[in-house]
């Protein structure tokens, strides 16, 4: 034991010892850790210390504990792109992921007033709204639902997105000047999760965005990803 670890309580060096591990590769993603157990054996401790050090390496999201199968290290999570606007299925690529869509609605309708307000227009005028649950092979991973500007995209319900993501498409037809981004936690009500396949009281990160092309309000979009699996990032240069 190291003069370092000897400052920490047992949990904690039971911790240390497994992060260590982790990060410098020695324990992969996926890798098993050892069991409360083993670690209770190797540190000389209670199995209830061990238990607390897997717990709060749980929590903090560097393990995964699947009940009666044992403790593993957990994937990163990726990052998703905040000030820079990309598709989903680039994101889910990029992580070496699987993309595809299911198309929850796309439809035309009236701007309600809350709409028609975000959107610069006046209430009752007509509108296209999408909603899509995006996923990793599959494995829910976005929820995305967006009010769009018929001016803007005017074929736009005509699109098949499965094949295309709504951003994928709209970035070519309709080049972003502005956006406009709030972040937000949440706790998600039944209906979202039982789309995105989460269990009640799971913290869920929300991205609201409007977006403008040819100087025009193009989009009204909420984002909803799992809080457990996702972390947002961002980077602005000065030009």
């Amino acid at each position: 034991m190291s003069n370092f670890e000897k400052g920490f309580a047992i949990y904690e060096r039971i911790k240390l010892s497994v992060r260590e591990k982790i990060d410098s590769g020695q324990l992969k993603p996926g890798d098993r850790i050892p069991s409360e157990l083993k670690l209770a054996s190797l540190f000389q401790a209670s199995r209830m210390t061990a238990n607390r050090a897997l717990k709060e390496l749980t929590a903090e999201g560097r393990i995964i504990r699947i009940q009666g199968v044992g403790s593993f290290v957990a994937k990163p999570k990726p990052d998703v792109a905040l000030l820079e606007i990309k598709s989903i299925s680039e994101e889910i690529h990029n992580w070496g992921g699987v993309h595809s869509a299911d198309v929850i609605l796309l439809k035309e309708e009236s701007a309600s007033k809350s709409i028609a307000r975000k959107m610069e227009i006046k209430t009752g005028d007509r509108v296209f709204h999408s909603i899509l649950v995006h996923k990793d092979e599959n494995i829910p991973v976005q929820y995305s639902e967006r009010f769009i500007n018929p001016r803007v995209a005017p074929e736009y319900l005509e699109q098949d997105f499965t094949k295309i993501t709504p951003s994928e498409y709209l970035l070519e037809i309709a080049p972003v000047q502005e956006a406009e981004h709030t972040v937000e936690a949440i706790l998600p009500i039944k209906e979202m999760q039982k789309k995105l396949k989460i269990k009640p009281g799971e913290p869920c990160i929300l991205l609201k965005r409007r977006t403008w092309s040819f100087d025009l309000v193009a989009t009204c979009s909420i984002i909803v990803y799992p809080g457990s699996k996702y972390k947002l990032s961002g980077k602005f240069k000065r030009e």
